[in-house]
C-alpha cells in the first residue's frame, strides 16, 4: 500500500498514516539523504528504510523491537496540534507517523499506534523532557523460567529416577584396538 508522496510547497497536505492499515510504504523527509527524501516500509514486525547518500543506495532493515517507543510531540509554536514519531535511539532512524494533527485526534492515534506495534508510549512536553506514559507489551520483561523439579510433580512416577543418574555409554568405535601384538595379557 502506498500512502502520501512528496509534498509540494503550500499543498496543505499532512502526513497521516492509519495504524490499522499495515503494511504501508511512504516517503519521509531525510536531511542526510540525496533529494532530502527516503522511502519507509512499515509493518507490525519490521521497518525498512531506503535512501541514497552521495549516490550510494542503502537499505536498513530494523525490527520494531529496536525502536524505543511512540512519542507524542506537541507543536513548538503553542498551537493545539501535535505530531507522532516512532522514536529510535538514533534520531536519524526515527520515523514520523503523524504531522500537525489536532491534539485530541493525535492522542487517539498515538494510543492506537501503541496498541498495534506493542511499543511503549512516550510524551514530550514543551520543555523537551520526555517521560514514559505506558509500557508496551514488547518492552515488558517477564521473570525467567525456572526448571521443573521432578520430586513432587504429577508425572514423577511415570519414569524411573535411575534414568536421571545414568551416564551415556561409550561408542565402540572410540575404543583402542591393538592389532598385531604378541600378547594380550601384560606380565611383570
Amino acid at each position: 500500500m502506498e500512502a502520501g508522496g512528496a509534498l509540494p510547497a503550500g499543498s496543505g497536505r499532512t502526513l497521516r498514516l492509519d495504524p490499522f492499515a499495515l503494511p504501508v510504504r511512504f516517503p519521509a523527509r531525510d536531511v542526510g539523504a540525496d533529494g532530502q527524501m527516503r522511502q519507509i516500509e512499515l509493518d507490525r514486525d519490521r521497518v525498512v528504510l531506503r535512501r541514497a547518500v552521495r549516490g550510494m543506495r542503502m537499505k536498513i532493515r530494523l525490527a520494531v523491537d529496536a525502536f524505543v517507543g511512540i512519542t507524542l510531540v506537541p507543536a513548538e509554536d503553542g498551537s493545539p496540534t501535535a505530531s507522532i514519531i516512532l522514536d529510535h535511539a538514533d534520531p536519524a532512524l526515527s520515523i514520523p507517523l503523524l504531522d500537525n494533527a489536532p491534539a485530541d485526534e493525535a492522542a487517539l492515534t498515538w494510543r492506537a499506534w501503541g496498541r498495534v506495534l506493542g511499543l511503549s508510549l512516550w510524551l514530550r512536553d514543551a520543555t523537551g523532557d520526555v517521560r514514559q506514559v505506558c509500557a508496551g507489551r514488547r518492552t515488558l520483561q517477564g521473570a525467567k523460567d525456572i526448571g521443573r523439579r521432578r520430586r513432587r510433580s504429577a508425572i514423577r512416577k511415570r519414569r524411573p529416577s535411575i534414568l536421571m543418574r545414568r551416564k551415556p555409554g561409550r561408542h565402540i568405535g572410540l575404543s583402542a584396538v591393538h592389532r598385531g601384538e604378541r600378547e594380550i595379557i601384560a606380565r611383570n
